[in-house]
C-alpha cells in the first residue's frame, strides 16, 4: 500500500487542487493540518483526503503525525508532498517505483537537478540544498543536492530510523540518517513551480527563513555528532 502525506497549514486556496493531482498509485491520501486558522481541513475531507489534526505547529510534528496515521493504516510505502501546490505530482510514480520493484529504500526528488519556475526557489534554498548535499556527501560518502519535502521511504525503514525534529530539520535529519544506515539511496529530478497559492512559512518571511536555517544547522550537528542509528541496515528491512 502507498500513502502520500500531506503536512499542510493555512492552504485552503490549494490544499484541494493539491489532493486531485495526486496519482491513483496512492491508496490513501493523508492531509495533516498542522493548526490551520483557515479552511484547509475541510477542503481536503471534500476531496477525499483523510485529514488527522495535530495543532501543535512544526513541519516535523505534521510529518510524525502523517507517518504514524500512515503506519497505522498498514502502507508499505510513504510518501512526502508539500501542501502548497510547489511540487509536482506527476513524478510520484518515478518515486515510487524503484522501492516497489526493491531497487531502492529511499527515493528523493531533487528540485535542483529538474526544471524550475522562474520565483520557485530563492537563492537561499538553493544554496542550503546544495551545501547539505555536499556536507553529507563528505560525511557518509552519498549524493545528494537538495533536501526536497517530495520523497518516498519504506515504511519498515522510517519506522526504524531514530527521527527526532519536529520542526524545519525534518527534512534532512531523515536523509542523514537513512545516509548513515547505508540503504539504498536514489536522488532523481523533479521539476518544481511556484507556490500556487498563500504565503511561504519559510521563504515567504525573513524570520521563517532565519527560524528553517538555525533548525537545519542544528539537526545537521545533533545528528552528525550522535551514534545512534547505526544499526538500521538494507538487510533488516521487510
Amino acid at each position: 500500500m502507498t500513502v502520500v502525506v500531506i503536512p499542510a497549514l493555512d492552504e485552503e486556496e490549494v490544499i484541494g487542487d493539491v489532493v486531485r493531482s495526486i496519482p491513483g498509485l496512492a491508496d490513501r491520501i493523508i492531509v495533516v493540518d498542522n493548526g490551520s486558522n483557515d479552511r484547509t481541513a475541510d477542503r481536503a475531507r471534500e476531496v477525499g483526503a483523510v485529514v488527522i489534526d495535530q495543532p501543535a505547529r512544526g513541519y516535523g510534528r505534521a510529518c510524525r503525525a502523517g507517518m504514524n496515521a500512515a503506519i497505522q493504516a498498514g502502507a508499505d510505502i510513504i510518501v512526502f508532498i508539500d501542501g502548497d501546490g510547489s511540487d509536482c505530482p506527476e513524478f510520484m510514480e518515478a518515486l515510487v517505483k524503484p522501492i516497489l520493484r526493491d531497487e531502492y529504500d529511499f527515493v528523493i526528488g531533487s528540485r535542483i537537478r529538474g526544471e524550475r519556475e522562474p520565483g520557485s526557489l530563492t537563492f537561499p534554498q538553493v544554496f542550503a540544498g546544495l551545501l547539505a548535499g555536499w556536507m553529507l556527501g563528505v560525511c557518509y560518502g552519498v549524493k545528494f543536492t537538495d533536501m526536497s519535502p517530495f520523497r518516498a521511504i519504506r515504511r519498515s525503514l522510517l519506522e526504524a530510523l531514530p527521527m527526532q525534529e519536529e520542526t524545519y530539520g525534518w527534512n534532512l535529519e531523515m536523509q542523514m540518517l537513512v545516509a548513515r544506515a547505508k540503504v539504498r539511496i536514489l536522488e532523481i529530478p523533479v521539476n518544481h513551480r511556484r507556490r500556487q497559492g498563500g504565503v511561504s512559512k519559510v521563504s515567504g518571511t525573513v524570520r521563517g527563513t532565519f527560524l528553517a536555517g538555525a533548525h537545519i544547522i542544528s539537526t545537521f550537528f545533533r545528528v552528525a555528532l550522535s551514534k545512534r542509528g547505526q544499526a538500521v541496515t538494507a538487510q533488516g528491512l521487510e
